[in-house]
């Protein structure tokens, strides 16, 4: 059971900040990336966070994913993940609470999360780049099998229809584990399914 939200973003922010990140330093060649768990609360005041579906063109079409892309030049990645959140999902003027482990994908890209609250906001595919748009409940992450693994992979079912495999599958195990449960939790080697490598 999740406290009351202001008493979670507390916990959320206090847990991120104890938490030793572990970076991937920059260098010449490596692809950066990144993305936003972003906390947002519903007329209840009940915390969620945001995933999408992929648009069916362009990278990775159809896939699960938090809303985030690529740094452009001499970009940040909590600037560029948050610049993708309002791009893709219209959510801005949102909360830094900490970052999450550099995950490096099997596609050569490294992945910056950042953990964002971003109070009541509703938000709103970019239909480009964003099929459809999910709210997950935090409680969700909690919930008896979450995570499961299949096969050797990780699954995060997080919904009826809605089953989220490495990187993001990772990234949210992480955020589980980390953020809302104050434990350490590493996940440079989960694997991903071969469908994630474009």
């Amino acid at each position: 059971m999740l406290p009351p939200f202001d008493e979670l973003r507390d916990l959320i922010t206090a847990n991120l900040a104890a938490f030793e990140r572990r970076q991937v330093p920059p260098a010449e060649g490596v692809r950066r990336a990144a993305v936003t768990v972003c906390v947002l609360q519903d007329a209840e005041r009940t915390p969620y966070t945001v995933l999408i579906r992929r648009a069916p063109h362009g990278r990775n079409p159809g896939q699960w994913a938090l809303p985030g892309g690529r740094l452009d030049d001499g970009e940040e990645p909590v600037e560029a993940a948050l610049r993708e959140l309002d791009e893709e999902v219209a959510v801005r003027g949102v909360r830094v609470a900490g970052l999450l482990d550099d995950f490096v994908t099997d596609s050569g890209f490294v992945i910056t999360p950042v953990v964002a609250f971003g109070g009541r906001q509703q938000p709103v595919g970019d239909p480009r780049e964003v099929a459809s748009v999910h709210a997950v409940p935090l409680e969700r992450f909690m919930a008896p099998g979450v995570p499961r693994w299949r096969d050797g992979l990780l699954q995060m079912p997080l919904g009826p229809e809605i089953v989220i495999h490495a990187p993001t599958g990772a990234i949210l195990w992480q955020f589980a584990e980390v953020a809302l449960r104050g434990r350490e939790l590493r996940v440079f080697n989960v694997t991903q399914p071969r469908w994630t490598r474009s």
